[in-house]
């Protein structure tokens, strides 16, 4: 029983001197450099980017089979030690419906993940800035930093 309760004790004691998790290295961007300075902020971004796919979907994205294409959630992750960021994937999902001679409605689902082309150790300080300078409609056209893409050349290619 004694070996069992110095283990116990023990334990805790061990896994803080343990370096963190692989899990640890990568957050979510809207908790860097923590979730009360970086939600609100990168919300900020997401919802202009919406607006400015809201602007363009009626004329480009949103003309066909899926014309109520609809942007879903934009998700970085931030490596936490050095802000960069490793990954941006915007989502958006879409149907189309028809009525069979049967009576029967038949539904087609589609979904995308949109990976934005980021330059290999954008910070996302950096990222945020360049999405934040313009009008918040105009923000889906602004080059990426360290690149000649925007979000809207993304999407094009994706959607």
């Amino acid at each position: 029983m004694m070996h069992v309760l110095r283990w116990m004790i023990g334990l805790p004691l061990f896994l803080a001197g343990v370096p963190a998790l692989a899990g640890d290295r990568y957050v979510d961007a809207r908790l860097y450099p923590d979730q009360g300075s970086g939600w609100e902020r990168f919300r900020g971004v997401e919802r202009a980017l919406v607006a400015g796919f809201d602007d363009v979907c009626g004329d480009t994205f949103c003309e066909g089979e899926y014309y109520n294409l609809q942007a879903m959630r934009l998700r970085c992750s931030v490596e936490r030690a050095s802000g960069q960021v490793a990954g941006c994937t915007w989502t958006f999902a879409g149907s189309n419906t028809s009525v069979l001679d049967d009576g029967s409605i038949e539904v087609d689902l589609r979904s995308y993940a949109c990976v934005l082309p980021l330059a290999e150790g954008t910070p996302l300080e950096s990222l945020l800035h360049a999405l934040e300078t313009v009008p918040p409609r105009d923000s889906i056209d602004v080059p990426l930093p360290g690149t000649s893409t925007s979000v809207y050349d993304a999407l094009v290619d994706c959607l």
